[in-house]
């Protein structure tokens, strides 16, 4: 989908099931939320939100991708959390809570990014309160993917690390319905980087050695996965209720000897 050609948001209900989640919902949510929709066009560096900005409704990214994370009080470069592409939504622990919104979230090209007015969906769902558990669900999916981020962090090395990073884009992380994960994906090894909290030359090292292992290939901008089981054997055990659907089996272990 073109940034440039704005789409009518009830048209976009088959796109938006390739998420697992909205796919999940309750079909009279899915309608509730792109009937009270707009379509927000971005330009590359625009912001969507500022952190400290009034929450003003539930997002989700239709077009391009955004750069959701905080900014370095010293230097003032952007420190990321997360990195979201289509048809990832966000934005639902402030419609929860109702405080100002947390981080920055930031288009890294031109973008279109789906928003649900924060009056309009929080009215309907007072009038259907099940669906809040639909809600719910999605604040606790990212929850359990930070938690899940902060202990591969403290506890393992950075090549399993890198391993898994990889893994949660190309399923875009365990949420795409998709039966075959993403081969090519767009992202610049300065925002890997930044999400695992290390020099730009520390992931570029451990990326040359997936290369030299024919695991991926490297091009500007973009990591290209050559053997999907291979960096499966690489990432290790993965929280099944971060991916719902199955990755592709990691190759036997050799045997001794």
């Amino acid at each position: 989908m073109s940034p440039r050609s704005t789409p009518h948001p009830t048209t976009l209900l088959p796109a938006l099931r390739t998420h697992v989640w909205f796919a999940s919902c309750p079909e009279a949510l899915q309608e509730a939320l792109v009937e009270r929709a707009r379509v927000v066009t971005l330009r590359a560096g625009d912001p969507l939100f500022k952190r400290g900005d009034p929450n003003d409704g539930l997002c989700c990214v239709l077009a391009g991708a955004l750069k959701v994370g905080s900014t370095h009080p010293r230097d003032g470069t952007m420190r990321l959390t997360l990195y979201v592409e289509p048809y990832h939504w966000f934005g639902e622990i402030a419609l929860i809570d109702r405080q100002p919104r947390s981080l920055h979230a930031i288009a890294d090209m031109d973008s279109m990014v789906l928003m649900v007015p924060r009056p309009l969906i929080e009215a309907w769902l007072d009038e259907h309160p099940a669906c809040w558990r639909d809600i719910a669900r999605l604040a606790c999916g990212k929850v359990r993917l930070m938690l899940t981020a902060m202990e591969d962090n403290a506890t393992l090395p950075l090549h399993q690390v890198l391993a898994r990073r990889l893994l949660f884009f190309s399923t875009g992380f365990g949420q795409s319905t998709q039966t075959e994960p993403r081969r090519r994906l767009r992202l610049p090894q300065e925002y890997l980087a930044s999400m695992l909290g290390v020099s730009r030359q520390t992931v570029n090292k451990a990326l040359r050695a997936l290369e030299r292992e024919q695991v991926v290939a490297l091009h500007y901008a973009e990591i290209e996965i050559l053997d999907l089981p291979g960096l499966v054997q690489r990432a290790g055990q993965i929280d099944p209720g971060l991916h719902p659907r199955p990755l592709p089996a990691a190759p036997p272990a050799e045997p001794a000897g």
